[in-house]
């Protein structure tokens, strides 16, 4: 929900070996949003897709985010969100009016060729679809990877694995985990090695 807690979060930069060995509760919807808001054709803003016309931007970010996990010996649990609490209906109604009309600002800057535009209306357009994590959660239960699905927000429930000792830290890029007493975190996650 973007609260702005960063500043009492100590960070540090580890390289991806020191996670070797250890559970990280991966905040799905989190990670799949970060997929289709990167993975997009330069020009155009789309996605990738299959023959078919299927996105297909969040596989691929799963398929090769997590090779590089398992070869580095991490043992990612993805939690998925069950649904959203019923405080939270106003915040989402008011995020799909703003991605409406982000689709239609992309759809202009695509037509005028405002290159520096295309980008940042196309990611404020994109969204996590059930279709999309059901497909990710088969492609990662093909690959050996647990999933989990929360009864409410996933950083609240990978937030509470990691109290439990279920896994070692949440593995998400937003810092709303904290808010839900995750006492490790670990951000950019990546395949860079660090």
């Amino acid at each position: 929900m973007g609260v702005q807690i960063s500043r009492l979060a100590p960070k540090t930069e580890i390289d991806l070996e020191t996670l070797s060995g250890k559970k990280i509760a991966v905040d799905a919807y989190n990670i799949l949003f970060q997929f289709l808001s990167i993975i997009r054709q330069r020009y155009t803003g789309e996605p990738l897709r299959d023959s078919k016309g299927g996105i297909t931007s969040h596989l691929s970010g799963v398929f090769y985010r997590n090779i590089k996990l398992l070869e580095s010996g991490i043992k990612p649990i993805f939690v998925i969100d069950g649904e959203p609490p019923d405080f939270k209906m106003k915040v989402l109604r008011e995020r799909q009016k703003i991605r409406d009309k982000n689709k239609i600002k992309w759809e202009e800057a695509v037509e005028k060729g405002e290159k520096e535009k295309i980008m940042t209306y196309a990611q404020g357009a994109l969204k996590v679809t059930v279709d999309m994590v059901g497909e990710a959660r088969k492609l990662l239960e093909a690959m050996g990877i647990p999933c989990i699905e929360a009864p409410s927000e996933g950083e609240a429930q990978a937030s509470l694995l990691v109290r439990k000792g279920d896994a070692y830290a949440v593995g998400s890029q937003d810092i709303d985990s904290l808010l839900f007493a995750s006492p490790k975190m670990v951000r950019n996650l990546s395949i860079t090695g660090k």
